[in-house]
């Protein structure tokens, strides 16, 4: 290393130069110098998650030339979770006219630019799952012809569905219907990879790429190897740039044989997330001291709708299971386990690859504080698709009294479903969790009671779902899976005729005024039809270690 690391860091063109000048064989590479490589028409899948581990100082300059040159253009662009800010960073740089073809992404809420193109007819788009988009480009780097799994089946990404196409410009097949020993499975075609934008903390000269500083590892190797089995451009965004042999190998992510440019992104740029500049716990930097378990630990959770619903939600929480909690109203099962003491006796776990700790909320949704492990987020849906998660608490837009459930296209927005198709198919145990109504609801709940106080104006439970993210009929029978729809006022579950039905009324709701009568249809009712629990409803702990957890105090997974 010639500049001193901290030197380097904050002048990372200078770093560069100097190393030049050294006569240092380097890939590193000035940020417009990397960018002209790109070809028109290429095919580029882009790293990260969310608001996490996105390169966005190469993707501003992408877009700067493309503004300033017309090029690159024609792409086609490969995404997961969406890399984005919810406004015009990350993949929004790519929402200009000319610069892009089509989209292949699961996610779309975090890059409403895109969004609008695709809604407007512009470009070519699709919704694919989530663990289907990581192992297509998979695929790729092995140069096998797809991603093979039931995944899919009976939602929209189905071919009888309309095969996971957005807008009436979009006509390829991308998912297909194939026989194997006499089974049917859906194949998601393999996406060759021209280029790969991937980010890490640390490069060194030779292009090896360590990951230290990262909240999550997301797919930034496969996406790297993937381009690398085509001969074709993978641009590598790192803090700062070291010299050959100055990283442990034991540290390097993605090998110096995958990548072909390294730039040094300025200290302006060196945020851990859009949101967040730095959280050491999301890196597990920090150590607990065996009862803190969240860095917002000490925020207060109020007795409303998302309190109650996560405090039913948790009731279905067993000793030692894993589980996943989805973004939006499932962040609550977290609070409220923490509330209770039970977060020892668990395993929650995230779609991007991390494992234990408690999930960050919000736009930082990803991550996790003081994690016990990470995989890369391919590896995390292998697991989850195998039927290795005993538990999932997820969102819920609409339902219908199939039990299909749709949170992937609500209102005029383009959202996606995300991990969500992966994780509602493959778990023992579902729960989608969402107010009963939307658009103004508010509630009062005291002494064991809830009392609607305003109805909200949108019904939830619908006739039929917009769009089919959960199948009711689709569900696992082969994992005896078990499916709830909890509310603040009701709860049902899937049948075994795959219909709807009441199981559980909250006390104070009356039946026909605040169910039935704010249903767009009428569902089973259970005989008798039992209360929910009044703990729910007051302002105490529900003593849910006392109650479910006891007979393991002694015998804590995570002491």
């Amino acid at each position: 290393m010639l500049l001193p690391r901290r030197v380097a860091r904050a002048f990372p063109s200078l770093n560069q130069a100097v190393r030049r000048l050294a006569g240092v064989r380097t890939k590193a590479a000035e940020v417009d110098d990397a960018v002209y490589r790109i070809p028109n028409n290429a095919t580029i899948t882009v790293g990260g998650f969310v608001a996490q581990s996105c390169a966005e100082y190469v993707l501003e300059a992408l877009g700067r030339r493309f503004e300033d040159t017309g090029s690159p253009s024609n792409l086609t662009l490969v995404f997961g979770g969406g890399p984005g800010d919810y406004a015009t960073k990350g993949l929004n740089h790519f929402a200009q006219p000319g610069m892009i073809k089509r989209t292949i992404g699961s996610h779309y809420g975090q890059t409403p630019m895109l969004a609008e193109m695709v809604l407007a007819n512009e470009i070519e788009a699709y919704f694919v799952p989530m663990g289907s988009i990581s192992r297509m480009v998979r695929a790729a780097a092995s140069k096998s012809p797809g991603h093979i799994t039931t995944v899919g089946f009976g939602t929209m990404v189905d071919p009888a569905n309309g095969g996971g196409k957005l807008n009436a410009k979009t006509t390829e097949d991308l998912i297909e219907v194939v026989d194997i020993l006499g089974q049917k499975y859906l194949l998601y075609k393999s996406i060759p990879i021209d280029v790969a934008i991937v980010r890490g903390t640390t490069g060194d000269d030779c292009g090896n790429i360590t990951m230290e500083h990262e909240s999550l590892l997301c797919d930034h190797m496969i996406q790297a190897m993937a381009a690398r089995s085509t001969r074709g451009l993978v641009i590598a965004e790192v803090e700062h740039i070291v010299s050959e042999h100055s990283l442990r190998a034991r540290d390097v992510k993605i090998p110096g044989t995958m990548v072909d440019c390294v730039v040094a992104r300025p200290l302006e740029y060196q945020q851990m997330s859009f949101f967040t500049s730095s959280n050491d716990t999301w890196i597990g930097d920090s150590q607990s001291d065996g009862n803190q378990t969240n860095d917002k630990k000490t925020v207060p959770f109020s007795l409303g709708t998302r309190k109650i619903i996560a405090r039913r939600a948790a009731m279905e929480i067993k000793p030692n299971d894993v589980i996943n909690l989805g973004i939006g109203m499932p962040e609550g099962v977290a609070l409220v386990a923490e509330e209770e003491s039970i977060l020892p006796f668990i395993e929650l776990t995230t779609e991007p690859g991390v494992h234990g700790g408690v999930g960050a909320t919000g736009h930082d949704f990803g991550p996790g504080a003081y994690p016990h492990a990470f995989l890369e987020m391919h590896q995390q849906f292998d697991f989850y698709n195998g039927g290795s998660l005993d538990n999932c608490f997820l969102g819920n837009a609409e339902t219908d009294a199939q039990g299909n459930v749709n949170v992937s296209k609500v209102g005029n927005k383009l959202t996606g479903p995300g991990g969500f198709i992966d994780i509602s198919q493959c778990t023992k145990r579902v729960n989608f969790l969402g107010t009963f109504t939307a658009g103004g609801l508010e509630i009062s709940a005291a002494n064991g009671k809830l009392e609607i106080v305003k109805e909200g104006s949108v019904k939830k439970f619908v006739k039929a779902v917009r769009e089919v993210t959960f199948c009711g009929a689709g569900a696992n029978k082969t994992i005896s899976q078990k499916v709830n729809y909890i509310t603040e006022r009701c709860v049902f579950e899937l049948d075994e005729n795959n219909q709807l039905e009441l199981v559980e009324i909250a006390p104070g709701i009356d039946l026909e005024n605040d169910i039935l009568g704010q249903m767009d249809f009428i569902p089973k009712i259970k005989q008798p039809l039992r209360l929910m629990d009044p703990a729910i409803f007051t302002d105490a702990p529900m003593q849910l270690r006392q109650l479910h957890f006891s007979d393991i105090a002694t015998t804590s997974k995570h002491p």
